[in-house]
């Protein structure tokens, strides 16, 4: 799983800043991708989280270097490759074209092709490319640059790639490459993410962009519910089916999109669905009147009313906005034929126990007191 979607709002920084539209203390970064992705809480990790970072690339390096550094212990995956050699004997498949171009040229050998078990495939490609540019950015501390370092020896034979050319949809995750999911996904944080080119085709680190922040936010909401809220009979990103009535609308319904929702939560007959918005501003101004994204309404209520055919008024909807700078921020509750559809954001600048304690209690306000399990 790539964690990339789209997204409103201009580019947030993620460095705590009260310059900025929204400012994220990094640490809570490291625990949204420790419920991302639960590698993240196994013990060679624990010092990652004792550390203070200033900027999101120095936590990006201090990962990949404990991962990477684990991942050489178990020796790196290795798949086949396809080589194009020239040989004094057969082996694999004759390139006939360039067999004969041999001929022509008076060279008595083979050219062949064959497909060898290889440590340079597209998976540690990445790594080492995401790790040297890491190495060369002057927001990863001198400390993690060495750790990255020390890795990049056991890397001498792994091209480097142009990151424009890198294709992230050839990425497949099965049993013996499940532990690259992490990294790689860091690596595409850093690269599609960060790596900005300059106007003299050179790359820099940018800010984090919202881009990615968003699929991250939503992900990392969806995995709190889960770990935390085992009481729940479901917690999942689940599709609701459009409440269709009429003869040929199953036929038709290739025509509608798909509602596909962000957090799906149940509880026996209870249903709260959750949509997660990472925005530079979370309300839309209009004749100076503050209100919420209309888009994001329709779709909440879309959601909702589709869900709850038999208008039972069991299914509740939420907004959950990360909050920013502004002044004025939603957060309020509306009986909408029936139905509790609201709005509420969610501070990803305080400390990590506060922003738990936020999504208890939208859990609580829904289902009721219930005995969490952590």
């Amino acid at each position: 799983m790539s964690l990339q979607s789209s997204s409103a709002g201009k580019r947030i920084c993620v460095v705590c800043s009260m310059t900025n539209d929204k400012g994220i203390y990094i640490k809570n970064i490291y625990y949204m991708l420790s419920y991302a992705f639960q590698v993240l809480k196994y013990s060679n990790y624990e010092n990652v989280a004792a550390e203070e970072f200033e900027l999101v690339q120095d936590l990006f390096a201090a990962i990949l270097a404990k991962g990477v550094a684990k991942q050489l212990k178990q020796g790196l995956y290795r798949e086949y490759v396809t080589q194009h050699e020239t040989l004094s004997v057969m082996r694999g498949k004759l390139d006939m074209p360039e067999t004969i171009r041999n001929r022509i040229q008076r060279k008595q050998k083979l050219a062949c092709e064959f497909d060898e078990l290889s440590e340079n495939n597209l998976f540690n490609q990445i790594l080492k490319t995401t790790m040297l540019y890491l190495v060369r950015d002057s927001g990863v501390s001198k400390e993690h640059k060495i750790e990255l370092n020390k890795v990049l020896v056991f890397f001498d034979s792994i091209s480097v790639l142009e990151p424009s050319s890198i294709e992230w949809s050839r990425l497949h995750y099965q049993r013996n490459n499940k532990n690259y999911e992490m990294l790689l996904n860091i690596c595409y944080f850093v690269i599609d993410g960060m790596l900005q080119t300059t106007e003299q085709g050179e790359y820099k680190m940018a800010d984090f962009s919202d881009e990615h922040m968003d699929r991250l936010y939503e992900k990392f909401i969806l995995e709190y519910y889960r770990q935390h809220h085992k009481y729940l009979s479901e917690a999942r990103a689940a599709q609701v089916k459009w409440d269709l009535v009429g003869e040929n609308d199953e036929a038709m319904i290739r025509f509608l999109p798909v509602m596909q929702t962000d957090i799906f939560l149940r509880l026996k007959e209870k249903v709260l669905i959750l949509d997660a918005k990472y925005y530079g501003r979370t309300l839309q101004k209009q004749f100076d009147k503050y209100t919420l994204h209309s888009g994001n309404v329709y779709q909440i209520f879309t959601y909702v009313k589709n869900q709850d055919k038999a208008n039972t008024g069991n299914v509740a909807g939420m907004l959950l906005y990360a909050k920013t700078e502004e002044d004025i921020t939603p957060d309020c509750l509306f009986n909408m034929g029936g139905n509790q559809i609201g709005a509420k954001t969610l501070d990803l600048n305080k400390d990590f126990r506060l922003i738990a304690a936020q999504l208890d209690a939208i859990a609580e306000q829904f289902f009721g007191k219930q005995t969490l399990t952590a």
